[in-house]
């Protein structure tokens, strides 16, 4: 049986950001206190986490991010339309 290898993904971006260090900008606002970046080189993607770290941008984190920006909308739409 023949295994398979998985391909090497090369990327000047990957080689810059190794040397250089990433170039991250907020790509995403998903409540007053979490956000998703991703760097403006390579293409890597942190958020911020619910106890302050920073980490990849998982999946499981990307589901997690839409989850609390659903809620957060609905709860600023709900307050915007209680005070007027």
């Amino acid at each position: 049986m023949e295994t398979k290898t998985p391909p090497i993904s090369f990327s000047i971006g990957k080689i810059i950001c190794s040397f250089f260090g990433h170039r991250f900008r907020v790509s995403n606002i998903i409540t007053d206190h979490i956000r998703e970046y991703k760097c403006d080189c390579c293409g890597e993607e942190l958020t911020d986490t619910a106890n302050g770290v920073v980490a990849k941008l998982t999946p499981r984190f990307r589901e997690t991010n839409a989850f609390l920006a659903k809620i957060h909308e609905r709860r600023s739409k709900r307050v915007l339309s209680e005070a007027s």
